[in-house]
């Protein structure tokens, strides 16, 4: 390895999927220096990913298909390398930490890498402690990785990476399971690394977020091409406001010039007194086995026409709340009522009719042949005929974009692609509450914007709740923000109430955004919060 040249040069790399008929990447070329944070933004399915395998070597290696260019690590082709030299040069945190997770253990994954290393112990221990220290996770060294949340586990596998100091570091979407203090942590760490030399490479749809680390340079990619690639202060003039995310100031000014949204999130908080009660919870507790609990003293009632915005840090029990109301789960104490039924009495197909869940995890959910039996599965189970099967499923498919794509392997997918298959299996059940787990990881704006638009119109869901970190989901969508806190409900109330308490959403680990910032400061003015293309024709 010649420490002289470049980290990482890319010349001319074009690759085509075996199992797909269109090229993934096409002739892509760049170079990224010592001590540089790139951000990589772009729509899903533009290639980000597949550009991280190339360059990580699970292209050609893992995923079969036609190659052609050159990767270049510190002047030497990868082309010959066996993978275990190129992971001591490059390390890499996959979008979904349950695939990269093996230790069933915390401290055990966190050295599973160092071990195949051949480290010391003393060693091995060290980096250890000082990893988890890093990331504001050494409370969980000793904990079992199944139990550990969503965020929790993107905490891990980060902690897996960071411990093996590799020379170039590629991130897909480290943020996406993270809550924004933990976000803003593993950012700051990031910023570090950089700066003591190492090559960073950060594919990232929370754009906002990386910006506040201010990357050396930005690439964006376009259906496998880049559409630029240089200083990451003319990101903003090159990409379309609609497709990445951008600081709110910056959409507020582009959209000016542009047609207002033609569709308004309803934002009215339902009457308690008149609107049907479809889920209560009845100070339910819950421990996972002999653990600590999780649940405490929850009370919760979910009524027709809430649209709830589920907030709180990562470990606050969110998606142990959500598995209560489902199912998965029996309360330890009180009672959890899905329309009026104890869930004690009901088995999980039976709750399904009321409640759709869309897991954190696509890999949870996905396993049929292709998208359209995946999408059919739920409501052939759930006994619908032939008719309105096939009518949920391709509005479902509409939905959520994934036109053209209904016989393709939905674990072929890219990981946002995955994500909306997931989504769309659980819109084609028609039950009467979707309920999504961080339904916006993996997914680019547009995507997500446009599917939240198409869902909250549809007649088929009496409410909605989605659990999220995406606190400008919340602002844009939300009727109703329920913030939990150790393992109880902190507050619960109209978003324009629950998110101006600046000292609630610091103990919570809730960062307020551009976006929130600007519609506080325009509320008094517009009455409700609303996203920045709309803030944009009102203020």
């Amino acid at each position: 390895m010649d420490t002289e040249a470049l980290p990482l040069v890319i010349e001319n790399l074009s690759f085509r999927y075996r199992i797909r008929p269109d090229y993934a990447l096409r002739n892509i070329s760049f170079e990224a220096q010592p001590g540089e944070v790139l951000l990589i933004a772009g729509s899903s399915g533009c290639g980000k990913t597949t550009l991280m395998r190339c360059i990580n070597g699970l292209i050609p290696r893992s995923y079969r298909g036609e190659l052609e260019g050159r990767v270049s690590l510190f002047g030497e082709d990868i082309k010959g390398k066996p993978l275990s030299a190129i992971s001591q040069i490059v390390g890499t945190v996959l979008q979904d930490p349950e695939r990269q997770i093996l230790g069933s253990r915390v401290s055990n994954e966190v050295a599973f890498g160092l071990e195949n290393l051949g480290l010391p112990r003393d060693e091995i221990l060290l980096r250890v402690d000082e990893t988890l220290e890093y990331l504001g996770a050494a409370p969980l060294k000793r904990r079992e990785t199944f139990y550990l949340s969503g965020g929790e586990k993107q905490k891990v596998a980060i902690g897996g990476t960071l411990a093996m100091r590799p020379s170039i570091l590629l991130l897909d979407e480290p943020l996406a399971s993270l809550d924004p203090v933990s976000a803003q942590e593993a950012l700051r760490l990031i910023r570090r690394l950089a700066d003591e030399g190492k090559t960073i490479l950060i594919i990232e749809h929370r754009v906002e977020d990386v910006l506040k680390i201010k990357p050396e340079k930005a690439l964006f990619m376009v259906d496998g091409e880049i559409r630029y690639f240089g200083p990451t202060s003319g990101l903003a003039h090159e990409i379309d406001y609609h497709e990445v995310k951008l600081p709110a100031a910056m959409i507020i000014e582009k959209a000016r010039q542009d047609s207002p949204p033609s569709y308004v999130p309803p934002q009215l908080t339902p009457d308690r007194k008149t609107e049907e009660l479809l889920v209560e919870f009845r100070d339910v507790a819950f421990s996972y086995e002999d653990g600590p609990e999780v649940l405490h003293d929850v009370n919760l009632t979910i009524h027709r026409g809430d649209i709830i915005a589920l907030l709180g840090p990562n470990g606050a029990g969110k998606t142990t709340l959500i598995k209560h109301a489902i199912g998965l789960l029996k309360p330890k104490g009180g009672q959890v009522l899905v329309e009026g039924q104890d869930t004690r009495e009901m088995s999980v197909a039976q709750v399904a009719r009321t409640l759709g869940y869309v897991f954190q995890s696509p890999s949870h959910m996905l396993f049929a042949p292709t998208v359209r039996q995946e999408l059919a599965f739920g409501p052939q189970n759930l006994g619908y005929d032939t008719e309105k099967v096939d009518e949920g499923v391709k509005q479902a498919v509409e939905i959520v974009n994934l036109s053209g794509l209904e016989e393709y392997p939905p674990l072929a997918l890219s990981f946002g692609q995955q994500k909306r298959t997931s989504i769309a299996a659980i819109l084609a059940m028609r039950s009467k509450i979707l309920v999504m787990d961080e339904p916006t990881a993996g997914q680019d704006y547009k995507n997500y914007m446009t599917f939240m638009d198409s869902i909250l119109q549809l007649p088929d869901f009496a409410a909605v709740l989605f659990i999220t970190h995406d606190l400008d989901l919340a602002v844009c969508y939300a009727n109703r923000v329920v913030l939990m806190h150790r393992g109880t409900v902190a507050a619960d109330g109209p978003p324009t109430e629950v998110l101006a308490q600046r000292e609630l959403l610091e103990r919570c680990r809730v960062v307020p955004t551009s976006l929130l910032e600007s519609n506080l400061k325009y509320l008094p003015k517009t009455g409700r919060f609303m996203r920045a293309e709309l803030l944009a024709h009102v203020i």
